[in-house]
């Protein structure tokens, strides 16, 4: 009997040093996405990012390091990630209707859902997002919930790339100018405008813990949970919404990417991680083109 006991005690320390071993080799395995896509005498690297990060949560790996040390440049959505002084003067024109105040286009309650989540995330209330039209008006609101979640809008992917290719003399370039981007949701029609605020509204207290969801899904490299999350409800609940910032922006970026893998050299592109995933994004697009995405 004492010798069974013992031999059931190894049994159970060797099962539970070997979950431990898997637990760990799964936890090291987890990483960012990162696909490779090559051209005749070009390699094209496709990495999501996201647009606000911990400072103290480092994302790199040597799979990932290694192709940004291969790539010759480096292709962002924006190539000039601090021009917002520059900018101001078109906000200002694109996003303001003194005319038709806010409130004018909302229901009353949410007059008064806008009011209470405007003073939550620091302003006086409802008043003071008057003047705005409502794309704007989701957009200064659209990064309270990462905040909130405890992440850095200046610790991004971006912000951690664009510096290293400028120290190292790489060239970084854009596939859209911040003006087109500012474009997109200015020029929406009113209904789409309305759509994109009140889905803030509706959304806003699970925003942030939403957030959380889509950062450890990124970590991990979870194709089809960030695809659940960025675009399976955006699409279904906001088609013409999903058409014009998803769809039409993938169907830019594949284009691009299509000329550069017609070229020649190592280029490493960083966009959003929802334009990474799902049926209609940039890998897919760049297959029904010919082309073999490989996840590395």
């Amino acid at each position: 009997m004492h010798h069974l006991m013992q031999s059931k005690r190894r049994i159970a320390v060797v099962g539970l040093l070997l979950s431990a071993l898997l637990l760990s080799a799964s936890t090291s395995l987890a990483e960012p996405a990162l696909w490779v896509v090559k051209g005749p005498h070009a390699t094209v690297y496709l990495f999501g990012s996201v647009h606000a990060l911990k400072k103290d949560e480092p994302w790199r790996s040597p799979k990932i390091d290694a192709a940004i040390q291969q790539s010759g440049s480096l292709w962002l959505e924006v190539p000039d990630l601090d021009d917002e002084k520059a900018l101001q003067p078109l906000v200002l024109q694109l996003g303001l209707d003194e005319d038709h105040p806010l409130s004018s286009k909302l229901t009353r309650e949410q007059v008064a859902q806008l009011d209470k989540i405007a003073k939550s995330v620091g302003f006086p209330g409802e008043a003071a997002l008057e003047p705005l039209k409502p794309w704007l008006a989701a957009v200064t609101l659209s990064t309270a919930p990462m905040v909130q979640a405890g992440f850095d809008i200046h610790s991004g992917v971006e912000e951690v790339l664009k510096p290293e290719f400028d120290k190292a003399g790489k060239p970084v370039k854009g596939f859209e100018t911040a003006e087109q981007q500012l474009h997109f949701l200015a020029d929406l029609p009113d209904k789409e405008q309305l759509e994109y605020l009140t889905s803030d509204l509706d959304n806003f207290d699970q925003a942030a813990d939403k957030f959380r969801q889509i950062v450890a899904a990124w970590y991990a490299g979870d194709e089809a949970k960030l695809d659940n999350l960025f675009s399976a409800e955006f699409c279904d609940k906001y088609p013409n919404l999903y058409q014009i910032l998803i769809v039409k922006r993938n169907q830019s970026f594949a284009s691009q990417i299509d000329g550069i893998l017609k070229g020649d050299g190592t280029v490493f592109v960083a966009v959003g991680a929802g334009h990474l995933v799902g049926k209609d994004s940039v890998p897919a697009m760049l297959e029904k083109m010919g082309y073999k995405v490989v996840r590395q």
